[in-house]
């Protein structure tokens, strides 16, 4: 056996494990456990059964993880391993300690608990959201938080004391009646911001934004204005640059993961392909998913692997066209009857209902009552019953229901 196998052997049925989800469940993918421990604080990561000290790649100073290490070494207790975060970078011992203690109190409650322990048990939950994005975004652009909760907004209070004091009081409480996203145009830029198309600002181009299973795509257009004094080279450059800052923005606005392949315009001058691979690289180095850019191919299509955490946002703007039911195609009338009579034959020749009434829109309505044998008078002499036929202009073209004798609608 080698040592995978030993260590599956040595389970039994019925044993008990503490495990952590590490990965949330995605689309089809289950979630994620594991039974190696972490805990994320603002600065660092604990790590219970080890010994190692690893710094975040982004600390480029060796001063600086030279710094780092040694502080962390001289708090560190025995047996716990720790990942030094970005965000740590110039921190004072007093700001690190602060975090490593709380990061061994939830260590120490989950030892407390474990004794006493029935499976299945929660030892210890994860931060909500709103304090799990303060933990992790939060820096020194942030000079507004308002909030719509009064319990939440009490929370974010004590947990910015903690973290950061020189924060607390831009934490304002949002009283007014008005809904805290349409006072603050959030609403309107969601809307604008997470469609299939997105307008570029200060230029003429746009970007068509569509995912498939294996990957997502990012299109680049020019659109109709282009400056006429510059060559066309130089104009599908300076197009690329500007798209480059709304894809890396849609990239985190979005969370897109996996494969994304972006079709940039094409560029001839190798010079040309290698400043907008830098500007890119630049860019996505604010991001904080693990990520591997490879350079622009002949053809101008750059590749983005973003390591991904949980489920990619998307946010509905359009609404299903409700006559074709989104296939842009509709029935014609003799479909629409079809399916009318086969509804009927299952009412009253199989359910045996009685006094049924036809509800429909107008145009379909003054179709079925049109001429001497219409279709209101063939079905009275095939069912032996007579159908009510009644009309409803808030009833789309092809929307028909049935109502019973109380006037009920049928559900079908």
């Amino acid at each position: 056996m080698d040592k995978g196998e030993r260590n599956v052997s040595s389970l039994n049925p019925n044993q008990s494990l503490v495990v952590q989800i590490s990965k949330e469940a995605i689309s089809s993918k289950g979630t994620r456990v594991c039974c190696e421990f972490s805990f994320a604080g603002r600065y660092l990561v604990l790590i219970p059964f080890s010994n190692k000290i690893s710094i975040s790649s982004k600390i480029k100073s060796v001063a600086e993880r030279d710094r780092l290490k040694y502080t962390i070494q001289s708090i560190l207790p025995k047996n716990f391993g720790v990942i030094i975060r970005t965000v740590a970078e110039g921190k004072s011992v007093v700001d690190l300690d602060g975090d490593l203690r709380l990061l061994m109190s939830k260590w120490e409650s989950i030892s407390r608990q474990l004794p006493q322990a029935k499976p299945p048990k929660l030892l210890l939950s994860e931060q909500g959201k709103t304090m799990k994005v303060l933990r992790d975004l939060l820096n020194k652009e942030f000079n507004n938080i308002v909030v719509n909760d009064e319990e939440i907004y009490h929370e974010i209070k004590t947990y910015l004391g903690s973290i950061a004091k020189d924060k607390v009081d831009i934490v304002k409480y949002h009283k007014n009646g008005e809904s805290i996203f349409d006072a603050y145009g959030v609403t309107k830029q969601i809307k604008s911001g997470f469609g299939r198309v997105v307008p570029i600002k200060r230029t003429g181009a746009y970007l068509i934004i569509e995912h498939t299973e294996a990957l997502q795509v990012i299109d680049v257009n020019s659109g109709q204005k282009v400056n006429p004094e510059v060559s066309q080279e130089e104009n599908a450059l300076n197009v690329n640059l500007v798209a480059a800052e709304e894809i890396v923005r849609q990239i985190r606005l979005r969370d897109l993961g996996g494969i994304i392949v972006i079709d940039f315009i094409d560029l001839k001058s190798a010079k040309n392909r290698k400043i907008l691979y830098e500007k890119i690289k630049e860019l996505m180095k604010r991001d904080s998913s693990k990520h591997n850019i490879l350079p622009p191919s002949k053809f101008g299509l750059v590749q983005i692997t973003r390591q991904r955490v949980r489920q990619q946002t998307r946010i509905q703007v359009l609404e299903k066209c409700p006559v074709c039911d989104g296939t842009g195609q509709v029935k014609s009338n003799l479909l629409l009857i079809d399916d009318i009579e086969q509804n009927l034959n299952h009412l009253i020749l199989e359910q045996s209902l009685k006094k049924l009434v036809l509800e429909v829109n107008p145009f379909v309505y003054a179709f079925l009552k049109n001429g001497f044998w219409n279709y209101s008078k063939k079905w009275l002499w095939k069912y032996k019953q007579s159908i009510k036929i009644t009309s409803s202009t808030d009833m789309h073209y092809l929307q028909y229901r049935f109502l019973n004798s109380d006037g009920e609608e049928i559900k079908l």
